[in-house]
């Protein structure tokens, strides 16, 4: 509140107590109390503590409720805190009193030398990096990590097993954590670290018969681990684990699968060149031409050119793996292949925007400078691990 709300009773609006009788004596009312009390302002129609239109004279907050003026997540382009929209002279500005309404504020050389020094002593709006990472950054990682993967592939398949294995554990433990986090849904960890491990081994060394089986396995676990708890959200908590089961080690069974093939490096490689000559295309051509959204409401970022992009690399990439690199492939199998895979990895990247958003999340970890955790990588990786090995097996077989 400002000062006393009471003020003298000769005052417009006074609408204190009534008149008690003589004035005790004191200082008299010009003295120091009155000099520190104000006239209550007048009231406006509707009675005390009423605004003008009869609703409440509460706090605009109150009101209006909470208004996010900018946007939830640093790719969404076009918000007023991201694009320097607000600077500190239009925040300074607003603690000003205003000017009654109807009368213009005053203009004077005071006021304009007061806005000139606002505006130098603000400090510039920090040009906006693109989708709100540190480009260097994302670059460095990206080379790094690209190494290890090639090193453990190509030296020695077991190694690379561990490799998938790790991925998927680190993976399961960002989502579930993210959900307890923001949802209060206890997926458990334990028993889903245990069967991803179990899954990604089984189908590497048993393939698709040896992956299902591990999973039925997994999913009985969550069931009977989450008993040890009190049955409230038991439903709620299960159905989360069986879904991060299958969303993040089933799906990158399919990569162990590919593995076991005779040129099952070359077959790895290819999936993961396509998935990166998807992801390179959509950022080539959509920061370059990308005018027409393609899922405003998911990824804002995304336009209906960096998809052409994305098939137009993608299918160039397979078109030469598969001449090149997989036995008996041919160029025309390569074209279909990377068409295929321009679509699930934009599904996969849409989909895990979806989950982010619903969650209220920018990225889903921070183990990662400039691509943030690593389930923000796999996003795009894990819908297109079955499309692959899918389409190998029907282009060349299985290579067992």
């Amino acid at each position: 509140m400002n000062d006393s709300p009471w003020g003298a009773p000769s005052s417009p609006g006074y609408w204190g107590p009534p008149d008690q009788g003589p004035v005790p004596a004191g200082p008299p009312h010009g003295g120091a109390d009155a000099a520190q009390t104000r006239a209550m302002p007048v009231v406006p129609d509707g009675g005390p503590g009423r605004a003008p239109d009869g609703g409440s004279g509460g706090d605009k907050e109150e009101q209006e409720g909470t208004r996010v003026t900018g946007p939830l997540f640093r790719d969404d382009e076009g918000g007023a805190y991201e694009s320097g929209a607000y600077g500190a002279g239009d925040y300074a500005r607003r603690e000003q009193p205003q000017p009654p309404a109807g009368q213009e504020p005053a203009a004077g050389p005071e006021s304009q030398a007061q806005g000139e020094a606002e505006a130098e002593s603000a400090p510039a709006a920090p040009r906006k990096r693109r989708g709100g990472r540190d480009l260097g950054a994302a670059i460095g990682v990206g080379l790094g990590l690209g190494a290890v993967v090639l090193a453990a592939l190509f030296v020695y398949k077991v190694v690379f097993v561990g490799v998938i294995a790790a991925a998927a554990v680190v993976g399961l433990w960002e989502l579930t954590s993210r959900l307890r986090e923001r949802k209060d849904i206890k997926a458990p960890l334990v028993p889903l670290a245990i069967g991803a491990v179990a899954m990604i081994v089984a189908g590497y060394l048993r393939g698709a018969e040896g992956a299902w089986v591990a999973m039925a396995l997994t999913a009985l676990a969550v069931l009977v681990w989450r008993m040890t708890e009190p049955p409230e959200n038991y439903l709620r908590d299960v159905t989360a684990g069986v879904f991060a089961a299958i969303y993040v080690p089933f799906l990158a069974t399919f990569v162990a699968m590919m593995l076991a093939a005779d040129d099952g490096p070359y077959r790895v490689f290819t999936f993961l060149l396509l998935t990166v000559a998807c992801d390179t295309g959509a950022y080539a051509v959509g920061y370059k031409f990308g005018t027409h959204k393609l899922a405003p409401r998911i990824s804002p970022g995304k336009t209906r050119e960096g998809l052409l992009g994305a098939a137009a690399f993608a299918m160039a990439a397979g078109a030469l793996c598969m001449q090149f690199l997989i036995d008996d492939g041919k160029w025309w199998q390569g074209l279909l292949l990377g068409l295929a895979v321009s679509a699930s990895a934009t599904l996969g990247d849409l989909g895990e925007s979806m989950i982010k958003r619903d969650l209220g999340i920018k990225d889903m970890g921070t183990l990662l400078p400039g691509h943030g955790g690593i389930m923000d990588r796999l996003d795009s990786l894990l819908p297109t691990a079955p499309v692959v090995w899918l389409l190998m097996v029907a282009f060349v077989g299985s290579g067992l």
